[in-house]
């Protein structure tokens, strides 16, 4: 029994429609570099510079991402070439699989059955391997997964110590020197021979790590002072690296809203009259309960009625963990409650909300066993998640102006709220919030942008740099770059 596929298809009706961005028009001003100079340019960054699409890194996606496309713009101004350590997979490796299969990258997938679309790997995927190009002649160092922290050690790319926390596989695999290199001071190294420009975008793994997982772990979360001393020292380590070029940074998203937090909608748990009966009577002795710690001041009313476990026929909340309401284990009471319209449940829930446990069909995941606090974030998570951001985002900026002769800011949060709320379009056809080809702006796997949307980030960056130093590079058409693909 899976509640979660009546349900999923919700996500395909949101589909935006004003529109104000649009392509300059006639004439079109000659290409130039303006006061910047373009042949060599190096790009920093996590998973989206590197160009992750559907939950993994492959041909396609790779050479689709916001950075090969900037670059590939760059170059009627004088860029020069953009190398990337080619991951030579076609269906990429999304995570491991039963039985030791790999799982390749996410698509959208039709049931047979039930007619419902779903995201499912390709099966198998392909393992990572190591980059066998030249390093030394690398422009791209973007890695999936990648921090402020994990950017800046050398344990990051120890292949002789895989078990280590902080070993990331993406990076090995091109790591100049591996167990001794940093990401950053590869990119900076890189700078140093010959760059001239370069874009920097880290610090989105900072809190994203920490909202996918539904905040249930805050280690995840990086303090306010270890963010700006990691910040300060990367940018910095790249502005040292070549004292005469300039740089393009980026800031963090609005994570709340990507569609990873709302494929899965709160009331996915639809019952018969039938089935409400049953379900009631499994927790009328909780709600008896409470009413007794009601009764005895321990909780409020307003607590009481959040707590209350009441189904009904049709659509329901499911029932779900909540480590912020009150401690009543002293009673016997679980801290439990059903999820409502603040609650935003996570991707990762459709994988196992409405399966049995243990083999026994009374046993069923957000019905009669709670979901954990891994798979949903509540709004003070998603408070918590938006205080980080702008703080965050605040030191961006402030880094960035302290260097303003050198570096422009990109304000991708705005550009992601701008498509939000329906005013990011290309020649009349919108950019939606959404995972619906073919306006949706997000891949498959709800988090990171697709090839089209990546070409709305490139132009995001040229908007920026054209005004910072009177350059002229032409934006990209992002009705040329594909989106998601329909469903199979």
């Amino acid at each position: 029994m899976n509640f979660y596929s009546k349900y999923l298809l919700v996500a395909f009706l949101a589909v935006a429609a004003a529109c104000n961005y649009e392509f300059p028009e006639s004439p079109v001003p000659e290409p130039s570099a303006g006061e910047a100079d373009f042949s060599k340019m190096i790009s920093i960054g996590s998973s989206i510079t590197a160009g992750v699409m559907d939950g993994a890194l492959y041909n396609r996606s790779q050479q689709n991402g916001f950075a090969v496309i900037l670059a590939r713009q760059m170059e009627q101004v004088g860029g020069g070439p953009f190398n990337v350590p080619d991951i030579n997979a076609e269906v990429g490796f999304f995570s491991p699989g039963p039985g030791g299969i790999s799982l390749g990258r996410l698509i959208l997938q039709a049931n047979p059955s039930t007619g419902m679309v779903l995201p499912n790997p390709i099966v198998p995927g392909n393992p990572i391997t190591p980059f066998t190009g030249n390093k030394a002649e690398l422009n791209n160092f973007g890695v999936n997964r990648i921090t402020l922290a994990t950017a800046l050690i050398p344990e990051t790319g120890n292949i002789n110590q895989p078990n280590h926390p902080a070993f990331n596989p993406e990076y090995a695999r091109f790591a100049s020197n591996p167990g001794t290199s940093t990401l950053v001071g590869d990119a900076a190294a890189a700078l140093a021979n010959g760059g001239t420009f370069f874009t920097f975008w880290l610090g989105k793994n900072d809190v994203l790590g920490y909202a996918l997982t539904g905040g249930a772990n805050p280690s995840l979360l990086t303090s306010d002072a270890d963010f700006a001393a990691r910040y300060s020292l990367a940018l910095g380590t790249m502005l040292q690296a070549n004292p005469n070029a300039k740089g393009a940074v980026a800031n963090i998203p609005n994570i709340n809203a990507l569609p990873y937090f709302s494929l899965v909608p709160w009331n996915a748990v639809p019952l018969s009259p039938g089935q409400v009966t049953l379900a009631n009577g499994a927790y009328q002795g909780y709600n008896q309960g409470l009413d007794q710690a009601l009764a005895g001041n321990l909780i409020t009313e307003v607590e009481r009625n959040l707590r209350r476990i009441s189904f009904q026929a049709g659509a329901n909340g499911f029932v779900m963990t909540d480590e912020t309401l009150t401690d009543l284990s002293g009673l016997g009471l679980p801290s439990i409650r059903l999820s409502n319209a603040d609650d935003r449940a996570t991707l990762t829930l459709s994988q196992i909300l409405g399966t049995t446990v243990g083999g026994n069909p009374l046993n069923i995941v957000g019905l009669t066993i709670p979901v954990g606090d891994e798979f949903v974030l509540i709004p003070s998570e998603r408070n918590e998640l938006a205080q980080k951001i702008d703080t965050f985002n605040g030191i961006i900026a402030n880094a960035v102006q302290a260097q303003s002769d050198r570096l422009v800011l990109v304000d991708i949060n705005q550009l992601f709220n701008e498509v939000i709320q329906g005013q990011v379009s290309a020649g009349g056809v919108a950019l939606s919030p959404s995972i619906a080809p073919p306006n949706g702006a997000f891949s498959v796997d709800g988090v990171h942008p697709n090839g089209r949307a990546s070409a709305f980030i490139a132009n995001r960056f040229i908007e920026v740099i054209n005004q910072k130093w009177g350059s002229t590079i032409p934006p990209a058409n992002p009705n040329e770059y594909i989106g998601n693909d329909l469903p199979r």
